[in-house]
């Protein structure tokens, strides 16, 4: 009986790390920040995620992903000079739930202000997410708007 609750507990365990594989962390943001658009190319295909338009001119990208239940996970990078700017756009609840979690420990200020919750996180920047309903109306699900700004002083390498 023991060693079927166990098996049970380690399957789950197992689900719920390979479901949050493709989500983006504290940890995977700094990396992005850190890192050229190429590298994001590299990195987000690696997780899961789609190139859904990339412009080389604008040094604009989008990236997408969709899960089985219709959710899906937008991110959208722009490169200017150095800096990279990201915004996350989801209704999956796991990803705001794993961006809150990952940056908890890394938080210098959080505020709240006419329905924006802003963060600022050491090592990182600013984190601002806007909470909307979704259309057409479904009380479960939210609409999250994620949009992170590096410090001045993070650039991008080559």
């Amino acid at each position: 009986m023991k060693t079927f609750v166990v098996k049970i507990i380690f399957i789950f365990c197992a689900i719920a790390g390979f479901c949050q594989k493709s989500l983006v962390s504290y940890d995977d943001i700094k990396y992005l920040l850190h890192n050229n658009l190429l590298r994001a190319d590299t990195f987000l295909i690696a997780k899961g995620y789609m190139i859904a338009k990339k412009d080389n001119n604008s040094k604009n990208r989008q990236y997408t992903m969709t899960t089985q239940d219709g959710s899906f996970v937008n991110i959208n990078m722009r490169a200017d000079g150095k800096r990279l700017f990201m915004e996350i756009e989801t209704n999956e609840i796991d990803q705001y739930n794993l961006l809150r979690e990952s940056i908890s420990q890394y938080l210098d200020k959080d505020a709240m202000a006419a329905g924006v919750q802003s963060y600022s996180v050491k090592d990182l920047g600013s984190i601002y997410i806007t909470i909307n309903d979704t259309m057409p109306y479904n009380p479960i699900k939210k609409d999250y708007d994620m949009q992170i700004v590096g410090d001045k002083h993070i650039t991008a390498y080559d």
